[in-house]
C-alpha cells in the first residue's frame, strides 16, 4: 500500500494462529543499575525489540508477539516505571530510557535489533536509533510520539502542576475490580472491544500509586499543557540509511495521523502506512493486519549497514 491507498483486511493464511495465553512469554527480570528491568521473549530468529507507551507494559504486543515468534526473535520490555520493572526516583527521559535499552540488550548478548516502538516507545525508538545506530537494523514507528507538537488534550492536563494530587481521585485504588464496567463503558459510546481493553488497562495501571508517580515523571519528561516538548524532527534526516517504517491508525485520537505523513516526508526512503478503521494501538487493535505488514517490510529491507563515515557526512550536509 503506498501513503493514500486503504488497506484491504487480510486473512491469516499466510500466518500462524493466535493460539495461546499471556504465559507463552512469561515475565523475566535483570537487574541495570541495581533497579529490575521486566521484559518477556519468545521465538528464534532475527530480534525484534518491542517498545511500549506510556501507562502501558510489554503486555500490549502479547498479539504480535505470537504471531511473530515463529521466523523471530521477540523481545518485549517494561521500561523503568512501567509493568513489573521498577519504579525509582530519577531520569525518565528519552535518553535515558534508550540507554536502558542498550544495557538489557547488552545483558542479554543481543548486539543488534530492529526496534518498533509504539507512542512513546515510539520517541525511546528514534532515540535509540540516534544513540546507537550501530545496533539498530530498521526503524519502525507506531502512531509515535516525538514527531509534533500535537497530543491529546487528557495527556497535557495529566501534565498540570496540581496533576498528581488529582490523579488519585481520577484512578482510586479500588477502580482495579471495574474491568468489565469500564470496557463496557468505552464500547458503548463507539469505542471497539480491543481498543477499549488497551485503554482500559492503561488506566487500571494509574490505580497504583507508586505506577502513577513514575506515569507523572514520564510524561513531564514530554509532554505539557500546550503538547509534546520534545521532537526529533531536526534529526530525522539522519535516518538515511536506516531502513524506516511508519505504521498509523487512521482513527488515533491521541496523537494525530498528519504526524506520519510529516514523519514520512522528512525521512528518507521510509515507508507509510495507514491502517483504516484502527486507533492509537495498531499492534494490539488488529494485530494480524500489523504483523503482515511489520513482515512484509522485513522481508523486503535489508539491514542498515550505515558507516561512522556515512553519518559524517550526513551531518556535515546539514550544516553546510
Amino acid at each position: 500500500m503506498n501513503d493514500n491507498e486503504a488497506m484491504e483486511p487480510s486473512s491469516q493464511s499466510d500466518l500462524p494462529a493466535q493460539t495461546g495465553r499471556s504465559d507463552e512469554f512469561p515475565v523475566e527480570k535483570v537487574a541495570i543499575h541495581g533497579h529490575e528491568v521486566a521484559y518477556r521473549r519468545g521465538g528464534q530468529g532475527p530480534v525484534l525489540l518491542l517498545l511500549h507507551g506510556i501507562a502501558g507494559s510489554s503486555g500490549t504486543w502479547i498479539p504480535a508477539m505470537r504471531l511473530l515468534q515463529h521466523d523471530h526473535t521477540v523481545l518485549a520490555p517494561d521500561f523503568i516505571g512501567h509493568g513489573k520493572s521498577a519504579k525509582p526516583l530519577g531520569d525518565y527521559s528519552l535518553g535515558n530510557h534508550a540507554s536502558a535499552m542498550r544495557d538489557l540488550l547488552e545483558l542479554l548478548g543481543i548486539d543488534r535489533v530492529t526496534v518498533v516502538g509504539q507512542s512513546f516507545g515510539g520517541g525511546v525508538a528514534m532515540q535509540f536509533a540516534y544513540q546507537f545506530p550501530e545496533r539498530c537494523e530498521r526503524l519502525v514507528l507506531v502512531d509515535a510520539g516525538g514527531l509534533g507538537r500535537e497530543v491529546s488534550w487528557m495527556l497535557r492536563a495529566m501534565t498540570l502542576p496540581a496533576a498528581e494530587y488529582v490523579m488519585p481521585i481520577i484512578f482510586p485504588a479500588f477502580a482495579r475490580s471495574w474491568g468489565d464496567s469500564v470496557s463496557r463503558f468505552l464500547r458503548d459510546r463507539g469505542i471497539r472491544h480491543d481498543r477499549a481493553a488497551e485503554m482500559w488497562r492503561s488506566y487500571r495501571s494509574l490505580t497504583d500509586p507508586e505506577k502513577r508517580q513514575a506515569f507523572v515523571r514520564t510524561m513531564r519528561a514530554v509532554i505539557d499543557p500546550r503538547g509534546q516538548t520534545v521532537s526529533a524532527g531536526d534529526r530525522l534526516y539522519l535516518t538515511a540509511h536506516m531502513p524506516t517504517l511508519i505504521v498509523w491508525g487512521d482513527q488515533d485520537k491521541i496523537i494525530p495521523v498528519v504526524h506520519a505523513h510529516e514523519a514520512h516526508e522528512a525521512i528518507p526512503n521510509s515507508r507509510l502506512e495507514l491502517l483504516e478503521g484502527v486507533g492509537h494501538f495498531p499492534q494490539a487493535e488488529d494485530p494480524v493486519r500489523f504483523v503482515r505488514i511489520l513482515v512484509d517490510f522485513l522481508r523486503s529491507t535489508e539491514p542498515s549497514s550505515a558507516t561512522p563515515e556515512q553519518l559524517r557526512e550526513l551531518l556535515r550536509h546539514q550544516t553546510t
